[in-house]
């Protein structure tokens, strides 16, 4: 008499499987759950508010144009420096960002509709681009605060050096990058563990820009940024946009 065949058992999913499933499913409750509460128009906003196509060119043509060439390669002004280090900053996290994601490849949402691609790599999900920008932003800024204040706030946009917007400044970005990141999720761009990865690496990115790789520091050691980050940028933002189907 034939002996029936054991039925094959299932191998227990793994502890990261069960944690990707885990955030898909949290990702898309909190996606449903929220759309009909929150107007697009307004996660669309906090979408743009933290796009590299809105920081590189707003960053760059403050700079060129507040600041002669020459001063760049000497003395450099205090507004001057923060603009450096933040162009730093802004660079060293795209190509963090390009670097994880290709090695990752974590597909974004299949509910992710009408997103606009400026690189191909935009087409993964892992980290949140954006929720890395705006946390290194809000980390660049709580570093370099007293130097914001003074040199960009009061100094160049006439703020008086006792109001609330200058008090309580970091706050202000602070809050706007929380808000930012948390609405990757909403929009449907991202899963939420998308967006904890991007903002660890923003923190991370402003220690760094703050610590090592600052123009003070670059400079002291012999090395010269400025006409690299030039030219990066230039390269960077002729690239033909691609737009997701």
């Amino acid at each position: 008499m034939e002996s029936k065949p054991q039925p094959q058992s299932r191998p227990k999913p793994t502890l990261l499987r069960s944690l990707i499933k885990l955030d898909t499913a949290v990702s898309l409750h909190l996606y449903t759950f929220f759309q009909p509460i929150l107007p697009f128009y307004l996660l669309k906003s906090l979408e743009l508010s933290g796009d590299g196509r809105l920081f590189f060119p707003i960053t760059i043509s403050i700079l060129f144009l507040t600041t002669p060439i020459a001063a760049l390669t000497t003395t450099p002004t205090p507004a001057t420096l923060l603009l450096i280090n933040l162009l730093i900053g802004l660079h060293l996290d795209i190509l963090l960002v390009c670097l994880i994601k290709h090695l990752i490849q974590r597909p974004r949402p299949v509910y992710n509709k009408h997103m606009f691609r400026s690189f191909s790599v935009d087409h993964w999900s892992f980290p949140s681009g954006h929720s890395s920008r705006v946390s290194f932003v809000a980390m660049f800024c709580f570093f370099y605060v007293n130097q914001i204040r003074e040199a960009l706030l009061v100094d160049f946009l006439n703020f008086d050096a006792a109001s609330w917007i200058v008090e309580h400044f970091v706050a202000v970005v602070g809050m706007w990058a929380a808000t930012t990141s948390v609405s990757r999720v909403l929009l449907g761009r991202h899963f939420v563990l998308d967006v904890v990865a991007g903002a660890c690496l923003g923190v991370l990115e402003g220690v760094l820009v703050f610590r090592v790789f600052n123009y003070e520091n670059m400079r002291t050691s012999g090395r010269t940024v400025v006409l690299d980050l030039w030219t990066i940028s230039i390269f960077l933002h002729l690239l033909p946009p691609v737009r997701s189907e």
